[in-house]
């Protein structure tokens, strides 16, 4: 085959081959310069018939005749023939012949994609030309030179350029395109720009963003050299975690405005020792304000959720937002007296991401729960209640040390990490998130009644708690 206009060389034999019934095993294939190849042994063809093949072949030929492996024109002949008789081979995803050539025509239009990706213009354009002249160096895995022609002619249609490869240089001169197969060596082509690209390459690189496999699967290590800014990848990957950590840092650590706002309307409180100026782990920095519980001090029972929501952070209270609201509902439906509660949460601040004006939950780390822990500790002191109600895994986690299987738990009463007893069930947020609320609002139903069932067995025992 020649190395230009391989697929119109390889097209025209095999049509006259295969339109003749020349066996596959009859027929050697080879490029130029090979030691045996169909043009060099000096054969002749046979005169061309008429034949067909499927729509798909010949676009899938085009893309295979450019690949570099051993026996690509041989397998694209065996299937000419293969296809003569059988429109439909080709959808065979199944045929291990097929995988082959669709594997190729796969490493060929990734190929192309690189090309289009990282070839790199250099201007060159002399003073007085009419036209802006460009040149550029590759590196192609394949042949893939007269395939990819047509869209740099159109990217780029209105400058002269020239790309050049190892074994084919590509010309556009006043909307002429000319191919010519010639060996090049790697060209120089460095200029004055390169310290200006190269100095905003290192200032935009994002380390938080930074995904090395993901990176040299876009942009392997082949093409680096041809890349300005390929010697400083790097240590900017070396240097990463450092400058991550110095963003951190850096990073804005005042309350939004609104925040300031509500805690102008707060009363004035000592902080030594406070709540309101916590800073045993990141999330007070985000939240308007720490949320503590509310409720009678002598509660014969604590109910105890995961974290404020947004309206909770924004009001100060617990359980006032659409899970609060709920639960109330649910409460009352169980003959629970949740005025005769206290209520709080596991966690004090309210942890979230940004999604434009929303703010979107997040659940805290173990980490978080295990620093607030102290805060509800001292709420369990002062209040010191016959019994807990635990909302949910973080909850139950907070007060047993375990928040794993909640499901299978839901109903049980456990001895908690105060000795006091715990009653484990559903977070009401879990309610409004599933698409099973009806069967998740009856247990959580159902396990309120058991607390209510809990408080009427205290009331007629003034001390303890009866046996469960």
């Amino acid at each position: 085959m020649p190395r230009l206009g391989t697929f119109e060389a390889w097209r025209d034999a095999a049509r006259a081959l295969a339109s003749n019934d020349i066996p596959a095993d009859d027929i050697e294939w080879g490029m130029e310069g090979d030691t045996q190849s169909l043009f060099s042994g000096g054969a002749s063809l046979p005169v061309p018939r008429e034949m067909s093949v499927p729509s798909g072949f010949i676009p899938l030929a085009k893309l295979v005749c450019a690949h570099r492996a051993e026996g690509v024109h041989d397998l694209l002949y065996r299937m000419l023939l293969r296809c003569r008789g059988n429109s439909r081979l080709l959808g065979n995803r199944a045929d291990a012949e097929v995988q082959q050539l669709e594997a190729w025509a796969k490493n060929v239009r990734r190929d192309m994609h690189k090309m289009k990706a990282f070839v790199r213009l250099r201007e060159i354009t002399p003073q007085g030309a009419n036209r802006r002249q460009f040149i550029s160096w590759f590196e192609p895995d394949h042949r893939i030179e007269e395939l990819i022609a047509c869209f740099f002619t159109r990217r780029f249609g209105d400058m002269d350029w020239v790309i050049v490869t190892p074994e084919v240089t590509t010309r556009f001169t006043g909307g002429d395109l000319a191919h010519k197969a010639v060996q090049s060596a790697r060209l120089d082509l460095s200029d004055e720009t390169e310290e200006l690209w190269r100095t905003y390459y290192a200032n935009i690189f994002n380390p938080a963003r930074l995904k090395i496999k993901a990176m040299q699967s876009e942009m392997p290590k082949k093409y680096w050299k041809n890349l300005p800014e390929a010697d400083l990848i790097p240590s900017l990957i070396a240097g990463a975690e450092a400058r991550m950590r110095k963003m951190q840092d850096d990073a804005p650590t005042l309350p939004p405005i609104r925040a300031e706002r509500i805690l102008e309307r707060l009363p004035a409180r000592d902080v030594t020792d406070d709540l309101h100026a916590c800073a045993r782990c990141p999330i007070g920095a985000q939240a308007t304000q720490a949320v503590g519980g509310v409720g009678p001090m002598d509660a014969r029972v604590m109910i105890v959720g995961e974290q404020p929501g947004d309206r909770e952070d924004l009001e100060g209270v617990p359980f006032v937002g659409p899970a609060g609201q709920l639960f109330d509902e649910l409460a009352a439906e169980a003959g629970l007296d949740r005025a005769a509660a206290y209520i709080t949460n596991a966690v004090k601040h309210f942890k979230f991401t940004p999604r434009g004006k929303r703010r979107i939950h997040q659940n805290p780390h173990t980490s978080e729960v295990a620093a607030c822990r102290v805060w509800l500790e001292r709420e369990i002191a002062q209040v010191q209640p016959a019994f807990l109600i635990a909302l949910g895994a973080t909850a139950a986690q907070t007060l047993t040390g375990n928040g794993s299987a909640l499901m299978q738990r839901l109903g049980r009463v456990e001895r908690g990490r105060e000795r006091i007893p715990v009653l484990i069930t559903l977070h009401p947020a879990a309610i409004l998130r599933s698409d099973e609320r009806e069967t998740l609002r009856a247990l959580l139903v159902r396990n309120l009644k058991q607390a209510a069932q809990m408080v009427e067995k205290l009331d007629a025992m003034p001390v303890g708690l009866p046996d469960m």
